[in-house]
């Protein structure tokens, strides 16, 4: 299983993302904080990079596909 990222609140840990485990499983596991900064980036700030568009002034970048293959 992979590393399961948790933030704690009111006494209880709450994963960050979907966790694939069956209901009331018991678990073990060692917290360790992780310093600001080495939080996922949210898939909100992942969208608004990929929302701007460059602009090349061509309209069909497929038409140049094979220019460079062998």
């Amino acid at each position: 299983m992979s590393t399961i990222r948790a933030i704690y609140e009111n006494g209880v840990f709450r994963p960050i993302g979907p966790i694939e485990l069956p209901d009331r499983s018991v678990v073990e596991f060692e917290p360790r904080p992780v310093a600001d900064g080495d939080e996922d980036v949210g898939l909100d700030a992942i969208y608004e990079v990929l929302s701007h568009r460059h602009r090349s002034g061509r309209h069909d970048l497929a038409e140049r596909h094979d220019e460079h293959q062998p």
